[in-house]
């Protein structure tokens, strides 16, 4: 089901943005050459408690971390750990979330570790570029479609793959909510969107091809050809005449 987020209930969702915004400016700030996945997870999780929040992503449906840190040809869902130290050249991803007072956040971002390649600065930058493309779609009455086309269109026209096997999704009191939020998709078609709404926009995009597997650990999704991917997100609110970035 679809719900529409009164203003009393945007400012409590607000409050739980601004920390994971937060969390992951300074995750930013402490990515280097010799850290660990698992030292990245506990700077996010010690920020989000000093707020007197609760990391969303902590023991969700069994998931072990903070956040998710997924570094080169993973896609999403990378569980931190000591064993994962960040070498020069790496990209990383980091999604994660918020809860407080009963209201969810989610956003991701990729970040190079120390000197990238101009090929992985070039997918990282794609990345995050499609999602500003498609959210000039995103108003009171437009289609999903719009939106999903867009993000799609932008990426393909630039040699990348568009995951379909993930997606966006709502977001509220629930850390995923109707409706799922595709990252391709047709003009016109799809969910009519309402001013109130709040939605988990979120592109993953790949260097080669679209389609992706999941490790042993069931967690881990990775490129199925081994190349790069990058992932951005941010919670936004629909309103009437176009959206509101609540995580930037």
């Amino acid at each position: 089901m679809i719900t529409i987020k009164s203003a009393k209930q945007v400012e409590k969702m607000r409050k739980a943005c601004e920390i994971t915004k937060g969390a992951l400016e300074l995750i930013e700030k402490n990515i280097h050459p010799g850290v660990t996945t698992k030292q990245l997870d506990k700077i996010a999780y010690d920020f989000i408690k000093s707020k007197g929040a609760q990391p969303n992503f902590l023991n969700y449906n069994g998931f072990p971390g903070s956040i998710c840190a997924s570094v080169n040809d993973e896609v999403v869902h990378g569980i931190p750990s000591k064993r994962t130290v960040l070498k020069e050249g790496d990209i990383i991803s980091i999604d994660m979330g918020t809860v407080l007072d009963g209201w969810h956040s989610d956003a991701a971002r990729t970040f190079g570790v120390g000197k990238i390649s101009d090929e992985a600065k070039r997918l990282i930058d794609t990345t995050r570029e499609s999602f500003f493309e498609g959210i000039k779609h995103i108003k009171h009455g437009a289609k999903l479609g719009d939106c999903s086309a867009a993000i799609q269109e932008y990426c393909e026209s630039r040699g990348y793959g568009v995951v379909r096997d993930l997606v966006g999704h709502g977001i509220g009191q629930s850390l995923h909510e109707d409706p799922s939020v595709p990252n391709f998709g047709t003009k016109g078609k799809g969910v009519r969107l309402a001013a109130g709404m709040t939605l988990a926009i979120e592109p993953m995009i790949n260097e080669g091809t679209w389609k992706v597997e999941i490790l042993d650990d069931d967690w881990t999704v990775v490129t199925a050809d081994g190349k790069l991917s990058a992932h951005y997100e941010n919670t936004i609110l629909v309103t009437r005449d176009g959206c509101e970035i609540l995580t930037l």
